[in-house]
């Protein structure tokens, strides 16, 4: 879960760029003055070098492992179970359901 400032930010940083995009049109148009220009622009690339870095920093969930050996031996406890005339669509459901499981204790 993403802490709430980064919730905040994001539409805060969302605002501060389509109003530096309105900011440098507008004071491109009206007189073409420099200063407002490059002072909207730094304050628009400031806005998304902020995001970024948070982005960045922000912890992300780790992919899990794949272990082939151990797939490889769920695959033949459920080959041994069909050939003992399990359902091979209700067995996989049943795994993966236990994957499920694990994954939602995490």
């Amino acid at each position: 879960m993403t802490p709430v400032f980064v919730r905040v930010l994001r539409p805060v940083c969302g605002v501060i760029f389509v109003a530096g995009i309105a900011g440098i049109i507008v004071t491109s148009i009206n007189g073409n003055n420099a200063g407002w220009v490059l002072t909207i622009g730094m304050v628009t690339a400031v806005a998304a070098v902020v995001l970024i870095a948070v982005t960045a920093a922000l912890p992300r969930p780790r992919i899990d492992v794949f272990d082939d050996v151990v797939a490889e031996r769920v695959e033949q406890r459920i080959a041994a179970l069909v050939a003992a005339g399990a359902d091979e669509a209700e067995t996989r459901a049943l795994v993966r359901d236990a994957l499920e499981m694990v994954r939602g204790q995490k």
